[in-house]
């Protein structure tokens, strides 16, 4: 049976016990930053691999520097954290864990500063966030993205995430399954929780860092894949709502997405309303990488169980 648990205040505890008090300024205040690492399992080999730590860790660093966070931890012990956490568990399914850097300071008072700062870990069972086989319907969420100027937009940043609930919400109660949302000048940003990707004439088109997006992780992988092993060229750019509609494909990447086809928006279907040749050529060789069946992509992924440390 597993045994969840959480790194908390600098020791392993069990989850249940891995609470904070109802004052905590980052409850009041959302102030903390976060990382999604997804833990895939593969029950051939009966080894669950995490996918990408040390990049994960290196981001969440970056977003607790632009957001005035202190880390008492080195990038090595945040790494060993998150193994450690996801082995004392035992999970054998798919997982997602959250490391956090939070404002801990039982306080009221609207600032970043003069706070104390600290670090967790926990981590959840988590299946598929949405249908991979059917590819995702999506609609132009009337809710805009949050520009940087207003909260850091490539900070994951707890606090911004209600922009993006609210997008979600919008989205499920008119009947799709996912939000796209614009930025402040109209141009597409990216979904609730994931980049996007439009294939236009066998090239691979993102919106830019510019766009207010996050720079992602999954994103990057899947271009990696994209370039080396489709021979694609890839394209960051700034993309009008109406472009998508004419799109041969659209997608979209993300921790909890993977990588997604989307096969509708505004109830215009995408191509011809099916998961994209190019997206499900990308798809099935991302999952092969990420559960350890690619060889030459295993140093993507670190081994739970019988692990070798991972190193920063």
């Amino acid at each position: 049976m597993p045994t969840p648990t959480a790194f908390f205040r600098g020791n392993l505890v069990p989850l249940a016990e891995a609470n904070v008090n109802v004052m905590t300024h980052a409850f009041n205040y959302g102030t903390a930053v976060f990382e999604g690492i997804r833990g895939n399992w593969n029950a051939d080999e009966q080894q669950l691999y995490l996918f990408k730590v040390a990049e994960h860790i290196r981001r969440i660093r970056q977003s607790a520097k632009i957001m005035r966070l202190g880390l008492n931890y080195s990038e090595q012990e945040m790494i060993d954290a998150v193994m450690q956490v996801a082995e004392r568990s035992g999970y054998t399914e798919d997982v997602y864990v959250r490391p956090i850097v939070y404002k801990s300071s039982e306080v009221v008072g609207v600032r970043m500063h003069d706070l104390q700062d600290d670090f967790l870990v926990f981590i959840t069972p988590f299946g598929a966030y949405l249908d991979l086989d059917k590819g995702a319907r999506c609609m132009t969420s009337s809710w805009r993205r949050v520009d940087d100027t207003s909260i850091p937009a490539r900070a994951k940043v707890t606090g911004l995430y209600v922009n993006n609930a609210l997008a979600k919400t919008e989205a499920q109660l008119a009947g799709f399954d996912e939000a796209i949302m614009l930025n402040q000048d109209g141009h597409v940003s990216e979904g609730s929780g994931e980049n996007i990707v439009m294939v236009r004439n066998g090239k691979l088109i993102s919106p830019a860092p510019q766009d207010n997006i996050l720079e992602g992780i999954t994103l990057e992988t899947a271009f990696e894949i994209a370039t080396k092993e489709l021979g694609l060229t890839i394209e960051r750019r700034t993309i009008d709502r109406s472009e998508l509609y004419i799109a041969d494909e659209v997608f979209m990447t993300g921790t909890a997405a993977h990588l997604t086809p989307v096969v509708e928006v505004d109830r215009v279907p995408v191509g011809d309303g099916r998961p994209g040749p190019i997206a499900k050529q990308l798809q099935e060789r991302y999952f092969a990488a990420i559960t350890g069946r690619v060889p030459e992509y295993r140093h993507w992924l670190q081994a739970v169980y019988t692990r070798e440390p991972v190193r920063a």
